[in-house]
């Protein structure tokens, strides 16, 4: 009876972690591809709201986004004259 008990309980748990695993992942699925949607909602509207002098960037590498964020550390002054014609 006790063996039994234990095996059902263990069966059970074991049920129940595979189906919270499978669920936060169709979950998190679902969520990605709401965002996505989202996204492809909003750049959309941006267009159909720009006008033609406006320059939209719909897509910037990330490895670029990282070296600008990064490797803004100030300069130098440097000094000119500004030469009429």
């Amino acid at each position: 009876m006790w063996k039994f008990l234990v095996i059902v309980l263990g069966v059970g748990w074991l049920l129940g972690q595979l189906i919270r695993y499978f669920l936060r992942s169709k979950l998190a699925k679902f969520a990605r591809h709401v965002s996505e949607v989202a996204k492809e909602e909003q750049r959309a509207q941006r267009h159909a709201t720009a006008s033609k002098d406006e320059i939209i960037v719909d897509y910037m590498p990330k490895q670029h986004k990282e070296k600008r964020e990064h490797n803004i550390k100030g300069g130098e002054y440097v000094d000119y004259e500004e030469v009429k014609e």
